[in-house]
């Protein structure tokens, strides 16, 4: 243990508690990564859904499969906002779409997941894959900020454009959130409030600055048991519209996340692995 005493033991401990965190990872031979404000662990392999699997969402998904896409083949791309319903497939998108980039062009685009708890590393990040030859797509899930949390949004905003530690060309920043304002519904419903009102202005303003702000919705009886059927059918499962619609009753709500579970219930009833 360092002695607390010792002046120049507690300069030591300043200066490593300032420095720039050491990175040795290969940040090109992954197809993703998962950054904890030091370095990148790298994921061997991506797993998502096939794109084909992923029903009730054409348009987003025409847009982020594009938008994707762009930015592999280097081109001018979007920093995307997925907002909206539970279990829609936001972030199974993204990983669908960046390995579809990946089978079209080995190589040139990963996915680096962010844990919203370490978003202040994030300019650490920057810095390190500015110097990659690779584009990457920097990716913070199920992203909110608290009403009284002003400088969170801020933060990104400056991230996203105009700041002086926005993110490289060769990065583009995907967010998914429950709702586009990225803020609490309670925070919209207190207006009387200028603290409350600063930071909703101060969110909505952070969801302007995504070219692509996509919304993804609960889905429709007919979409639901559609979902279900894509699933199930490549397993040679069968089921009863009544009972997968039972099961999404008992849950509250119609989506591919439920859906999915449904058939993943349908594989063990059948003692069957998926």
């Amino acid at each position: 243990m360092t002695d607390q005493g010792d002046p120049l033991a507690r300069i030591a401990d300043a200066l490593e508690r300032i420095a720039p965190p050491q990175d040795n990872t290969d940040w090109l031979g992954s197809p993703a990564y998962a950054w904890d404000a030091k370095c990148g662990r790298a994921i061997d392999r991506l797993m998502a859904p096939a794109l084909s699997t992923l029903l009730a969402v054409d348009a987003q998904k025409d847009a982020v499969v594009t938008n994707i896409a762009r930015l592999a083949k280097g081109h001018a791309a979007h920093d995307m906002l997925l907002w909206g319903a539970r279990g829609m497939g936001k972030s199974a998108l993204l990983r669908a779409s960046i390995i579809s980039a990946q089978q079209s062009n080995p190589g040139a685009v990963a996915l680096v997941q962010v844990a919203s708890d370490v978003l202040n590393a994030l300019p650490d990040l920057f810095r390190i894959l500015a110097k990659q030859k690779r584009n990457f797509l920097v990716y913070i899930d199920d992203l909110g900020f608290s009403p009284e949390d002003t400088n969170g949004p801020r933060q990104l905003r400056s991230w996203l454009e105009g700041g002086v530690e926005a993110r490289p060309d060769n990065v583009r920043l995907a967010v998914t959130s429950n709702r586009r304002s990225i803020v609490p519904r309670e925070a919209a419903e207190q207006d009387g409030a200028l603290i409350l009102r600063d930071a909703l202005d101060d969110a909505l303003a952070l969801s302007d600055r995504f070219g692509l702000s996509l919304g993804f919705h609960n889905c429709s009886q007919d979409e639901y048991l559609a979902i279900v059927a894509a699933y199930a059918k490549p397993a040679g499962l069968r089921f009863e519209d009544a009972d997968a619609l039972m099961w999404a009753k008992q849950r509250g709500a119609r989506s591919g996340r439920t859906a999915w579970q449904y058939v993943t219930e349908l594989a063990g009833r059948a003692g069957r692995k998926l």
